[in-house]
């Protein structure tokens, strides 16, 4: 079969992905793509210990990045994205900084990394005040909120899961809870899900039309910044970052105010009674009673009635209208 008139396949932009070796939503990542960009991943090598700062650091050290970035070139990405919030974060906006810089060496190309592509949406944004939602241990969490601090950003809120292994299994329900517990801690400009490992995908469109304040992830945020270093932007449904439009929506309303919420039991607990009718003034003559006005009423349908008996036209032409 003659397939000449196909023309080749379309020509792709390539984006490098250095991802954990736990990293298991790599299907997640591509929802975010265009069709003419293709992630090339790869991951670093396997470390026994579960999901704590000192598995981010392990898994972060410069000599891995190098390695896998290396692997990478064999492709010739145009740039390179380490997708891990806490290997990113683990040692303060100095250390992503070296992270960044000791990967960007290896390949001769841009280099960036959540933690980092974190900051830069928080800003994209204009969001100053966030609050943050992890599947982390407490001391995870709270290396997570020391570096959004070093990056000017106050953190109003937290919630958190305490996992240390199988992160990609908490479904939709659990990031939905905790986002409304760690909303309702303050008065937050955005709400941020750590860890690439964490499902956010599907969520973010629905979090941002209940909470009415943008919504970023670790995926969302990875894959927008290195779309941008290349020229490109990020597909996906409705949400603040990847949309303007949607921040002019629900994204930049104002939290609800319960005090106008339709629930009377909110409100107050006194019972709600009718408004009170005012009585007419003395010198207004009181309205017809029921009966006279049914009685005007069917005056006028035989008045009508008859009106419609007689003819539009007399039988005699003599007399029609000129």
């Amino acid at each position: 079969m003659d397939v000449s008139f196909l023309g080749g396949p379309q020509p792709q932009r390539g984006v490098g992905v250095v991802a954990p070796f736990d990293f298991a939503l790599d299907r997640e990542l591509w929802r975010w793509v265009p069709d003419d960009v293709s992630l090339h991943l790869t991951r670093t090598p396997y470390v026994p210990v579960e999901v704590s700062l000192d598995l981010a650091r392990l898994v972060s050290e410069h000599q891995t990045l190098r390695e896998a970035v290396r692997a990478l070139t064999a492709v010739s990405p145009e740039v390179i994205a380490y997708a891990c919030a806490s290997g990113s974060f683990a040692d303060g906006r100095m250390g992503e900084r070296a992270m960044t810089a000791a990967m960007s060496s290896a390949a001769a190309v841009p280099a960036m990394t959540t933690s980092g592509a974190m900051l830069s949406a928080l800003n994209e944004i204009g969001a100053r005040r966030t609050a943050i939602v992890t599947p982390y241990t407490p001391s995870v969490t709270g290396a997570l909120e020391e570096f959004l601090e070093e990056g000017g950003i106050e953190v109003t809120g937290r919630a958190s899961l305490g996992l240390t292994r199988h992160i990609w299994r908490v479904p939709y329900r659990e990031v939905v809870e905790m986002a409304r517990i760690a909303v309702a801690q303050g008065s937050p400009d955005a709400l941020f899900i750590s860890c690439t490992n964490l499902p956010t995908y599907d969520v973010i469109p629905q979090l941002e039309a209940e909470l009415r304040m943008p919504v970023l992830s670790a995926n969302q945020v990875t894959v927008w910044a290195a779309l941008q270093r290349i020229g490109k932007e990020a597909v996906g449904p409705y949400q603040a970052l990847l949309d303007p439009a949607a921040r002019l929506g629900w994204a930049s309303m104002p939290p609800p105010d319960a005090t106008v919420l339709p629930d009377v039991t909110v409100l107050s607990a006194e019972p709600v009674l009718p408004p009170e009718v005012p009585a007419p003034p003395a010198d207004v003559p009181a309205p017809p009673p029921p009966e006279a006005a049914l009685a005007g009423s069917a005056q006028a349908q035989d008045a009508d009635a008859a009106d419609a008996s007689e003819p539009l036209w007399p039988d005699d032409p003599g007399q029609w209208p000129a």
